[in-house]
């Protein structure tokens, strides 16, 4: 209906411009081109060509008598030699903003020369019978609104014109880089390449503010470059060990047992059978004691702790009589679910996706979930068959991706006992063995969301065979890909959740981290780390951070394999988690009840040698600010006692004058 309207209203339009230009043609006087006319008349022309067939015949009809008189005369009447050249004629018409290739262009200005010169002719012939009137300025106005008709939606494309959402598809395949010299061409390029569009799906496409949308800024390539230079900066801080480093509190008489973070929160749990919450964006707030079930609360002594889970929503604590609590990180205090198995539990595995949990206590199995009112139920519980050596569930994980509440994704389950890896979910009557090889026990488990990597120990004659190695198997079809690495030593951590795509990382307990390319099967880097064997690891798309048995933490670049700095402290690292910007490492003691020393006296010696630690780092650009540091750590260099938040000042010898040839 619109598209009707707006027919109608141009062939209006034209008949009464027609007209007007016919009486202002009889009275004309003056000897200069009637450039504006004719840009109304290309203007109607490719209007004309864009409408449909009924109508171009239904014009044909009708103006077929008078547009051959026209021609015949046209043809009889020889233009003298042109007085411009014609590379002018090409300038005038780039600049009147036709759409048009340019052979046809130039064929038009020849017409359009024509035309004027039987105009010229018939005006000086009737120029003595007619009065001349005044030009009305309105008529200019009119034809300069139908030329920026013509170039609103126009792009130069070097010969044609181009839509302009056709030309924001071509430009969105380019880089910054490219994008900033296409802005250099000419002011329409400009324009396109400072599209807010396209700037908002390049930070998307770099990994920047997901889930925003293009009104949430007024200026994406602003935002983009904040982000890479916040990037940049981050990097540097992470090199150099500048930032802020915390220690999380602890009491006395209390040993730690396990610790989980994800994100903000960090979670541990101690030999007393306290549990404590850590939220690492609200420093001002104190750690909150998450209280156990009323049901064992009475208990004396209380059992200790030994696995602690934590995402984004839930914390989870399983205890040595195989009481399991889950709390809730926005409420904390009291626990909103609780059960018991029998038994003590030997595995814990929680989604960080969502809040599914999978239990595991000698070959039995459990997962629970909560319902879309928050009710939590058992999803299925199932019981292994018993392996030849060993009696135990040693390892579980929770599939990431695939356990989803509301909707078709169910969770997935993989599980080793002894020389054996299962895959669990709740539609399956029994689990599904997924790798087993007699006498090759699994020594180290991890999954991503379509594969699981899992350590084989060789034994025997799979000695003579390249050793150990890790076993890659899809989850889809249950296969296995590639195997990698071979090494004497026994694999004692894989990280393939956390790691970059098509990468895997991985430590040994021959005292090496080794990164492998999952599309070509080959190794990336060997890194001699930690002469006690790595006991965890993790890895991003430019550096490595390992934790091994005697307490050292190391970053490495993955490029060059250099030892970027460390940090020690007492017991081996069982814990070691990062992100962009923050590093959480705990560093838990073996003995839970150490032989002749009593940490429940006021001896802090003895404390501080059997307790462990958690480590906070933060290496965020405004780590450094006076008011980001911690109370404790607002120091300045000239006090004798205190702390510095400047990591680098750990190692004082690495500012020392004279140290550098400067000096």
């Amino acid at each position: 209906m619109a598209e009707d309207e707006l027919l109608a209203f141009r062939e209006h339009w034209k008949q009464e411009l027609t007209i007007k230009n016919e009486a202002h043609s009889n009275c004309n006087v003056t000897l200069q081109p009637n450039r504006e006319d004719s840009k109304l008349k290309r203007y109607f022309e490719d209007f004309g060509q864009d409408r449909s067939e009924p109508e171009k015949r239904q014009d044909s009809t009708s103006q077929g008598s008078s547009k051959g008189g026209q021609d015949a005369f046209l043809s009889a009447a020889k233009t003298p030699k042109e007085d411009q050249p014609e590379y002018v004629s090409i300038a005038e018409g780039l600049l009147d903003g036709r759409t048009s290739p340019l052979l046809e262009r130039i064929q038009e200005e020849r017409t359009r020369r024509k035309r004027q010169y039987y105009s010229l002719t018939s005006a000086c012939n009737t120029s003595q019978q007619q009065p001349q009137r005044k030009i009305n300025k309105g008529d200019k106005l009119v034809d300069q609104f139908i030329q920026d008709l013509n170039e609103t939606n126009d792009i130069p494309f070097f010969d044609i014109e181009l839509p302009y959402e056709l030309a924001l598809k071509i430009f969105q395949y380019l880089s910054q880089t490219e994008l900033g010299r296409c802005a250099q061409v000419s002011k329409a390029w400009g324009v396109l390449a400072e599209d807010e569009v396209l700037w908002f799906r390049m930070c998307q496409t770099e990994g920047y503010h997901h889930g925003a949308s293009v009104s949430d800024s007024p200026c994406w390539k602003s935002m983009l470059r904040d982000c890479k230079n916040s990037e940049n900066t981050v990097r540097s801080n992470w090199k150099n060990r500048v930032g802020s480093i915390s220690q999380l509190q602890y009491e006395l008489g209390k040993v730690l047992c396990d610790v989980s973070s994800c994100d903000s929160y960090v979670v541990a749990g101690y030999t007393s059978g306290d549990v404590r919450l850590w939220d690492t964006l609200h420093w001002d707030s104190a750690a909150s004691f998450l209280k156990p079930s009323p049901l064992t609360a009475d208990v004396t002594p209380r059992p200790h702790v030994s696995h602690i889970r934590v995402n984004n929503t839930v914390a989870v604590a399983a205890y040595d009589d195989g009481c399991v609590d889950v709390w809730s990180t926005e409420t904390g205090q009291e626990p909103v679910h609780h059960f018991q198995i029998p038994g003590r539990v030997h595995a814990l595995a929680l989604s960080q996706e969502s809040p599914t949990l999978a239990t595991a206590a000698g070959l039995d199995v459990r997962l629970d979930q909560p319902d879309e009112r928050g009710y939590w139920r058992t999803l299925c519980q199932a019981t292994l068959p018993k392996p030849r050596l060993w009696s135990q569930v040693e390892s579980i994980v929770v599939v990431p991706g695939a356990g989803g509440r509301g909707g078709d994704n169910v969770p997935l389950v993989a599980l080793s006992a002894g020389e054996t890896v299962y895959l669990l979910a709740p539609e399956d009557l029994e689990p599904r063995v997924l790798h087993t090889v007699y006498g090759h026990p699994i020594t180290c488990l991890d999954a991503s969301a379509s594969h699981a990597a899992l350590g084989v120990k060789s034994c025997g004659w799979a000695m003579n065979d390249g050793g150990n190695k890790i076993q890659v198997y899809s989850l889809e079809t249950g296969q296995s890909e590639m195997s990698v690495g071979n090494s004497a030593g026994d694999f004692s951590c894989v990280n393939l959740r956390d790691s970059p795509p098509h990468m895997l990382v991985c430590g040994n307990k021959d005292r090496r981290v080794r990164v492998f390319d999952l599309r070509t099967g080959s190794s990336v880097t060997s890194l001699y780390a930690h002469h006690m064997g790595v006991t965890s690891v993790q890895a991003d798309d430019w550096k490595i951070v390992s934790g091994g048995g005697e307490g050292l933490v190391c970053v490495w670049e993955m490029r060059m394999g250099a030892k970027l700095w460390e940090m020690h402290n007492r017991h081996p690292v069982r814990h070691l988690r990062f992100n962009t910007s923050t590093l959480v490492t705990a560093n838990i003691p073996d003995e839970k009840s150490p032989r002749g020393a009593c940490i429940t006296d006021d001896d802090l010696t003895a404390h501080r040698r059997h307790r462990g630690v958690i480590c906070h780092y933060d290496f965020s650009e405004d780590s450094t600010s006076q008011d980001h540091v911690l109370p404790i750590c607002r120091s300045n260099y000239v006090e004798s006692s205190g702390y510095n938040y400047n990591i680098g000042l750990a190692v004082p010898y690495d500012i020392l004058s004279g140290s550098h040839p400067s000096h």
